[in-house]
């Protein structure tokens, strides 16, 4: 049974609730999980391999994942090395019948939330479920902060990036001065004025803030 997210190819659906996938091909465990998940408040979303979860479109929302480690075709730990390979980052709860401790040393250093033997209780789910979601609250708002610095820096006029650039290589103001030819009254007034569009203060803030720009990478689709 698959569940499905409604949305135009290539876009990301939004919700206001958290949404937990599950990727197993037993339909008992499906329809268990999706029971459980809807009396605790989650959204469930429902696929019966890695390759049919690999298609869909991931919500646009708190969301973490839940798999078997025994899958058909590919298997969890293929899918959460696949998923790193795209850049997909999404928290990673694994549940399996057959598991060991290598699997889930595997998992874990993988950056797996949990590795929960069958049968589980309800309750150590449910825990692992608010910690994934805790996790990924925690990505999406670092990652809005990332957003800001880059919509800030993109409101920056193309000289006060150069002087940007140059100060935070750890150049002095006169040594800006002498790169671009300016005075060094012009290169003060362009450092307070990037500085104060920047939102920053100190010069450390600005050069955190300039390598923060250079680590973004683009928002990774399932693609």
């Amino acid at each position: 049974m698959a569940g499905q997210i409604q949305s135009r190819p290539g876009a990301l659906t939004e919700s206001a609730d958290p949404v937990v996938i599950v990727v197993d091909d037993d339909f008992q465990v499906q329809r268990g999980l999706s029971l459980l998940l809807r009396s605790a408040g989650f959204k469930a979303v429902c696929y019966g391999s890695a390759p049919e979860f690999l298609k869909a479109v991931l919500p646009d929302t708190l969301r973490c994942l839940i798999t078997d480690v025994r899958l058909p075709q590919i298997d969890g730990l293929e899918l959460q090395a696949e998923l790193a390979r795209r850049g997909v980052r999404i928290p990673i709860i694994f549940i399996t019948g057959h598991g060991d401790i290598p699997m889930s040393v595997q998992a874990m250093k993988a950056g797996a939330i949990d590795f929960l033997p069958k049968p589980f209780r309800e309750q150590e789910l449910l825990d692992a479920i608010h910690t994934a979601l805790a996790l990924d609250r925690a990505w999406r708002k670092s990652d809005a902060g990332h957003v800001e610095n880059r919509v800030r820096y993109e409101a920056l006029t193309k000289r006060e990036r150069e002087v940007m650039e140059l100060v935070t290589r750890g150049l002095m103001n006169k040594q800006v001065a002498g790169e671009l030819g300016l005075s060094e009254i012009t290169v003060k007034l362009h450092r307070s004025r990037l500085m104060r569009k920047m939102g920053v203060r100190t010069l450390a803030d600005l050069v955190r803030t300039s390598e923060a720009l250079r680590s973004m990478k683009p928002p990774a689709t399932m693609d």
